[in-house]
């Protein structure tokens, strides 16, 4: 069984290159993050041709994320528990006093579905944007609630879940290009990091790492300042997954070709093969 994580940057930009990454490394799960599509805009049909079904999340122009398979599609959930919201901090004059007794909206970041006996999770984890913006609070929240969400799951022993996607944290210095470029930013914030290293505290692996140890594996760079050429790049997806899973992982691969080309995605395909 092979499963992936992608972040594709605006599905309906590159459908094509997402129905060629299914067919070229033969997936049967792909957990896709950042459609920027809402679910009405999403182009099902062109993977059911390929042979795929296909659970999605998105509300807007913004974030977004799916899971698309070929063995099986079940118990879809659209938001973990405890999942939090965010709502842009309002400027000037008061919020009405109705909007302060509405709970911010959950945003399109993370959808779960039963595959092939897997329980995959496609999750867009916020980004956080700065150290003093609400964003940075609301990243930091998000992946505590999904650390307590994770921690249920993995209860049964013999539980098969995967966390995939596009963490925006950057655990080790090594994961960067230059870490000093980062200093006082986001995904390097000792918060961050401590955030992302908890979900080894209830009992998952973060299998990337474990079959790709090698430093500098990057998944994404910048289309800016010539990064790819220069591979100034971040290793920023990953794959927690509980411990019976771990087991069955033979091995990983970082699709670093897909990031060639005109109309390339700014993160790659990144590759789990499970045993049966």
């Amino acid at each position: 069984m092979r499963i992936a994580t992608w972040n594709v940057n605006s599905l309906r930009a590159r459908v094509d290159r997402t129905l060629a990454v299914l067919e070229r490394w033969d997936l049967d799960v792909l957990a896709i993050q950042e459609t920027k599509c809402r679910d009405e805009q999403f182009p099902f049909a062109a993977f059911a041709g390929a042979g795929y079904e296909v659970a999605h999340t998105g509300l807007s122009q913004w974030n977004g994320v799916a899971i698309a398979s070929r063995v099986g599609l079940d118990d879809v959930a659209t938001s973990f528990p405890g999942q939090p919201g965010f709502r842009k901090p309002l400027t000037g004059s008061a919020p009405p006093a109705t909007l302060l007794d509405v709970e911010p909206p959950v945003e399109a970041r993370a959808i779960g579905a039963t595959c092939g006996g897997v329980r995959v999770w496609s999750l867009y984890v916020p980004h956080g944007r700065a150290l003093d913006d609400p964003h940075y609070r609301y990243k930091l929240a998000w992946l505590e609630r999904l650390h307590d969400a994770a921690r249920d799951w993995a209860v049964d022993p013999g539980a098969q879940v995967a966390l995939l996607g596009d963490w925006n944290v950057i655990p080790l210095d090594t994961d960067v290009y230059d870490v000093a470029d980062f200093a006082g930013k986001t995904h390097v914030s000792p918060l961050e990091r401590t955030a992302f290293g908890a979900f080894a505290e209830v009992g998952y692996t973060e299998v990337t790492r474990e079959h790709v140890p090698a430093e500098h594996a990057y998944t994404y760079w910048d289309y800016q300042r010539l990064a790819f050429p220069r591979d100034k790049g971040l290793r920023i997806d990953f794959a927690w997954t509980t411990a019976a899973l771990a087991e069955r992982v033979r091995s990983v691969r970082i699709d670093r070709e897909e990031r060639k080309g005109k109309g390339a995605s700014d993160h790659v395909p990144v590759i789990l093969e499970l045993a049966d």
